[in-house]
């Protein structure tokens, strides 16, 4: 074909400048940002603004200034629950206070009334091919919601400026509202022969996804809880909730935005490395036919790293410890169930396998991140479809992106707007430089 010939022709020359410029002119600053900074995705150039979070890259995620630990401990939780209500985080994220109890049930109390979702949209997605990703579903279902939008609608109509977040929060509330259903009925469609479960008007966000999922353990419910809660934000430079924030930033409505933003957490960068995780452990408990011994682990580590492949969990762009969403999972399933074949597996390889990768020479970072151990707890709980994961991070994800989203519309955040250069303008920099 003419146009991959054409452009083969000339990528080694392409490739070798701009490994140049990376390589003898990365430190040169081009108007307070340097080269290797404009060519390697824009990595730590601080230029957003959030008070949802903040990832420490010492003591990890923030949420609001309190750190997980602090969180599970302050928000209020249903009694006899071990988890706190998903609805108390959200009016923390969107307030900046701890909520009462009865102020966290008046959230939840808010999704019930907005939970109903439209039979069309269950429609739609029976319609599509039985092979189609659930990424591809949620995404779907988010964005056909749009002809719902409240602040579409009044915009059109003339709305003031300063009431712009009023309608983003309307739309954000009737959103987050629907998504636990929409979550467990893609699940259910495709994983389950297609039997819905309905929701139950008597339990809370979280429980209900739980009951909707199918899953009897009642402990589920709690882990459903703490998942949403611990994968709800982690600032903004991230995919999901960068592409969120720039096409808000357009004046689209929460639908059109959650929808890009669903659709950068299903790249294997972001959200999809959750089910990459639980498949190497799977392929580790395939070839050893069971949990494998410490020696037997250390050596399938170093082959995986042997064939240029990595060991999928390890490391994270901001953090240079282990993530404290890992280790909250990780206490929740070694109280629940130690002996869970998958997780002892999960925290064999945090064991093991962060001395191979500072031993290999070329992890700055050997520590793992949240998705090194979450698939092997929905693995324990029979949720084995790891496809479906990161529809659950997507569900999770919203409550942060769209808490960013009304605030962005409050302060009157402008449209995001970067501007670019070309790269014979690098080099005439670097030859500055030189």
């Amino acid at each position: 074909m003419i146009l991959a010939d054409k452009i083969s022709a000339q990528l080694p020359s392409w490739r070798e400048r701009t490994k140049k410029l990376n390589k003898e002119f990365g430190e040169v600053v081009i108007d307070k940002v340097t080269i290797s900074q404009a060519l390697g995705g824009m990595r730590n150039i601080k230029s957003l603004v959030t008070d949802i979070s903040y990832v420490d890259p010492v003591e990890g995620i923030r949420f609001r200034g309190y750190t997980i630990p602090e969180l599970i401990n302050k928000l209020p939780k249903l009694r006899g629950a071990e988890m706190p209500y998903v609805g108390g985080l959200y009016y923390f994220l969107l307030v900046g206070e701890v909520p009462t109890r009865a102020q966290a049930v008046e959230v939840e109390n808010e999704w019930k009334k907005r939970s109903k979702v439209p039979a069309y949209i269950f429609k739609m997605l029976k319609s599509m091919p039985a092979e189609t990703h659930p990424m591809t579903l949620y995404s779907m279902a988010v964005l056909a919601l749009q002809t719902q939008s409240e602040f579409a609608r009044q915009y059109h109509e003339g709305l003031k400026k300063d009431d712009f977040w009023l309608a983003m929060l309307e739309d954000s509330l009737n959103l987050t509202a629907k998504l636990p259903e929409i979550g467990a009925y893609i699940y259910r469609m495709k994983y389950k022969g297609g039997k819905a479960i309905k929701p139950k008007k008597n339990l809370d966000w979280g429980a209900n996804f739980a009951h909707m999922m199918g899953v009897e353990d009642p402990t589920y419910a709690d882990l459903s809880r703490l998942y949403l809660i611990i994968h709800s934000d982690h600032e903004s430079g991230n995919v999901s909730a960068h592409a969120t924030h720039l096409v808000g930033s357009a004046l689209s409505d929460i639908y059109y935005a959650t929808s890009a933003g669903l659709n950068g957490l299903a790249g294997p960068l972001h959200g999809l490395a959750n089910q990459e995780c639980l498949g190497w452990l799977l392929d580790v408990y395939k070839k050893f036919n069971g949990v494998p011994s410490k020696d037997e682990l250390r050596q399938f580590a170093w082959d995986t790293l042997n064939s240029g492949q990595v060991i999928p969990g390890y490391g994270h762009a901001v953090l240079r410890k282990t993530d404290p969403r890992f280790t909250a999972q990780a206490e929740f399933g070694s109280k629940h169930f130690p002996n869970s074949d998958m997780f002892r597996l999960a925290m064999m390889v945090y064991e093991v396998v962060p001395p191979v990768l500072v031993e290999q020479g070329k992890a700055k970072d050997p520590w793992p991140n949240v998705d090194a151990i979450s698939g092997s707890l929905q693995y324990h709980y029979g949720v084995k479809e790891f496809d479906f994961y990161t529809v659950m991070f997507g569900i999770s994800r919203l409550l942060g992106v769209s808490a960013n989203a009304v605030w962005a519309r409050a302060l009157g955040q402008p449209i995001e707007r970067p501007k670019s250069l070309t790269t014979a303008m690098l080099e005439a920099e670097a030859a500055k430089a030189k």
